[in-house]
């Protein structure tokens, strides 16, 4: 069914801070700019910087300009877009900004016309997450007039279960779950949205899609970059907290889930959740079986020189924040019984790549075992989400020549080279599944509960002895301990050259 454009009034919390200035204006604009953003509009940002509407569409036309896919084509189309552009100054902790904020967009959609549709946009720290919540229930904002309220919350949702558990209760008391939107920008990449179009619109893939096929799944999320100036950040979080509670298990999700019945949010999100259901609890006796970490220290990635992590700035000393994270994970369900799913993530790593490997078994017999040496190569399923978006399939073949000689030949398919262009930025898609109220690629509160409640012994293990932590050299692919971490099932990982 096709959406119905109506009139919106989004309003942005923390619209002075980096992740409005990056993201948000920049995809809004290209919405906007593609003609798919639903008009009329208004854009309301409010933050504690004291700023005139003029001043802000200034700043905000400065971001695009840097930011946006879709760049500025000439002063008369920005200005149509600008004059829809916002600022509201006040403390979002205090109650006093919502009742002028409530004051404001009540004037606003007056002038504009049509029912009273509202997004607000925590693009805060999450320390605000709670004041936001209670302050747009106390004033009235959490239901609109006539039409329709959404609130975004951004990750992290949460630091540990109690944590997310209360987040989710403060929410609830104000908000139904079918208004929260608890964005992953990661499901807004085309590459992830089409792990579901590959598995089930292609008849060819589901039927091996399973534990008599599928040998293992490795999941690597590798940035070369450090903690790029936000050590006091990623002092609180670190890889396991930053990376893998949200982005990756989501991804595990995608590719562990059954059929849902259609391709809507609640089937879909249903799914989700029985995956996680599913996943084997992790023992807090033995969380070193399945869990490694370890920090980065000096080295280079390729010719730029690296300081260790504990020299970076916000950075205890003492620091025992893992930079790099490795776990293995098991579904006790009819389809992955047995077979082992392996994700890691880390900084300062060899290359910035973000990849899901399905090694499938081996053939049960290989006659050309006599003649060819070369052969027994598995084949593997590669779906890549960054850089160079596509999904390959490497399958063994004859080399020219008179001997029977095998040897590896990638099927390759490239996003960029089959479609063309530039594919839209997560945040695009994510923004207009919000304001037409899809809420397919967003968290539902008992999944993130979930996902919390499963890391939570390695947290709680990690939390405990913080002594003894590996140490891996910049550009490299991680600590020498994750090779033996995955040779205990006779396996390799997968190092992209």
């Amino acid at each position: 069914m096709p959406y119905v454009d109506e009139p919106f009034a989004l309003v942005i919390f923390g619209a002075s801070g980096d992740l409005t200035r990056r993201k948000l204006i920049p995809a809004l604009w290209s919405l906007y700019a593609a003609r798919t953003l639903p008009e009329p509009f208004t854009i309301l940002g409010t933050a504690r910087t004291e700023l005139s509407d003029e001043a802000f569409r200034s700043q905000m036309q400065e971001a695009v300009a840097a930011f946006a896919r879709v760049k500025i084509p000439s002063g008369v189309v920005w200005d149509r877009f600008a004059q829809n552009l916002h600022f509201l100054a006040g403390d979002p902790s205090r109650p006093e900004l919502y009742a002028r904020l409530r004051e404001r967009l009540e004037q606003l959609e007056r002038a504009r016309g049509g029912p009273s549709n509202r997004v607000f946009y925590a693009a805060t720290p999450p320390s605000l997450y709670d004041d936001i919540a209670e302050h747009l229930g106390a004033a009235g904002l959490a239901q609109a007039p006539t039409g329709w309220t959404r609130v975004v919350i951004e990750k992290p949702f949460g630091r540990d279960f109690e944590s997310a558990r209360a987040l989710n209760r403060q929410l609830m008391s104000v908000l139904q779950e079918e208004q929260i939107y608890r964005i992953d920008h990661y499901l807004g990449k085309e590459t992830v949205q089409n792990i579901l179009v590959f598995r089930f619109a292609n008849g060819i893939f589901e039927p091996v899609w399973n534990r008599n096929h599928v040998a293992e799944v490795q999941m690597t999320v590798a940035e070369t970059i450090g903690v790029e100036g936000r050590g006091s950040y990623y002092e609180e979080a670190g890889a396991l907290r930053d990376m893998i509670q949200n982005h990756m298990l989501q991804l595990l999700c995608l590719i562990a889930m059954e059929p849902p019945v259609t391709f809507d949010a609640g089937p879909v999100r249903d799914e989700k959740n029985k995956v996680l259901q599913a996943l084997r609890p992790i023992d807090p006796a033995k969380v070193d079986d399945v869990a490694l970490r370890a920090q980065y220290g000096v080295g280079y990635v390729g010719t730029r020189p690296i300081s260790g992590y504990r020299q970076e700035k916000g950075v205890k000393l003492e620091s025992t924040t893992e930079t790099y994270a490795a776990l293995r994970l098991q579904l006790d369900n009819w389809r992955w019984a047995g077979v082992p799913f392996y994700l890691r993530t880390g900084k300062c790593l060899a290359r910035r790549v973000s990849e899901i490997a399905i090694r499938f078994h081996r053939t049960p017999h290989m006659i050309f075992r006599r003649r060819s040496e070369t052969g027994l190569i598995p084949n593997v399923l590669l779906i890549r989400i960054q850089p160079d978006e596509g999904i390959s399939l490497t399958v063994a073949a004859k080399e020219p020549g008179p001997d029977l000689k095998l040897g590896p030949v990638r099927l390759d398919f490239k996003y960029n080279e089959v479609f063309g262009g530039e594919p839209p930025e997560a945040y695009e898609r994510l923004l207009l599944d919000v304001i037409h109220g899809d809420a397919t690629l967003f968290a539902r509160g008992d999944w993130v509960e979930r996902a919390w409640e499963l890391l939570q012994p390695i947290i709680d293990a990690w939390g405990r002895t913080p002594a003894g932590l590996p140490a891996y050299e910049a550009g490299s692919w991680g600590p020498a301990e994750a090779g033996a971490f995955i040779a205990r099932d006779g396996g390799a990982w997968r190092n992209p050259q």
